[in-house]
């Protein structure tokens, strides 16, 4: 087909098109799950989700009931893939050197309740912590943003320190079946299928937050249709864009980590 034989065509019909050129061109190279772990804990801290030893990143292992996380005394910037450690549910060490954060336990009660979850990001990033401040949820009203559109819960009590297991317990029944969780008093919590996706959520959940308290001051903030909004999360998180965005988000990364 020529390029002015689309001028005729409708709007579903061009973003399949879309889609389907995005599987066949957009392709970046495939990680391991050590390295994609490594690489988002260090893309986060490049994004200004550094909050000292605070925040987990975890992704399943291929043993049923294991994940990757990284070290307690390590900052995001610090983590390779080859000082993470491999843990059970019970969060004790089967590879590697040094004690995880006991705040993963958490974690654990999410694995459970949604097998459907590869990884999870958990940080403290200062937008959402301030948003959180504040025990309002996360307004989705931009384009750039749709990617959580729909997929955002709310917690709006913060029930304390994450170490026990009543905290697994509330955080996993208020994330239902959605993507993303919004912690007052505390942070943001978002999975994914796979470590690309939830790096991605968590840069974007970040950025969603300072969008929101930015408009917040400027006057009242106005919501978009569900209908476009819906649309505009399906047509941004798809597989082989996540992948893409994902590995430009580290590229920027190192070069922000490691400028000369």
């Amino acid at each position: 087909m020529m390029a002015a034989d689309t001028m005729r065509l409708g709007k579903s019909e061009i973003v399949n098109s879309a889609l389907k050129s995005m599987e066949a061109n957009l392709n970046s190279q495939k990680m391991t799950t050590r390295e994609a772990v490594a690489q988002t804990c260090r893309t986060l801290f490049a994004f200004g989700h550094d909050s000292g030893l605070s925040g987990q990143i975890t992704a399943r292992a291929e043993q049923p009931g294991t994940y990757w996380t990284q070290r307690l005394g390590l900052g995001f910037d610090e983590i390779t893939s080859e000082n993470l450690l491999l843990i059970d549910e019970d969060l004790n060490v089967l590879q590697g050197e040094g004690m995880a954060n006991p705040a993963n336990r958490f974690h654990s009660w999410l694995y459970r309740a949604r097998p459907d979850v590869q990884c999870i990001v958990h940080s403290h990033a200062p937008h959402v912590s301030a948003l959180s401040m504040l025990e309002v949820p996360l307004e989705i009203a931009h384009m750039d943003t749709c990617v959580l559109y729909g997929q955002c819960a709310f917690l709006e009590k913060w029930p304390g320190i994450p170490v026990g297991n009543e905290e697994g317990e509330i955080i996993s029944g208020a994330l239902k079946e959605k993507k993303a969780i919004l912690l007052a008093h505390h942070g943001l919590l978002v999975t994914g299928a796979s470590v690309e996706e939830a790096c991605v959520l968590g840069v974007m959940f970040e950025r969603a937050a300072r969008l929101q308290l930015l408009a917040m001051a400027a006057g009242t903030i106005q919501p978009i249709s569900p209908e476009l909004g819906h649309e505009a999360q399906q047509w941004i998180n798809t597989p082989r864009r996540t992948q893409a965005t994902f590995a430009y988000y580290a590229r920027r990364a190192e070069k922000m980590l490691h400028p000369f």
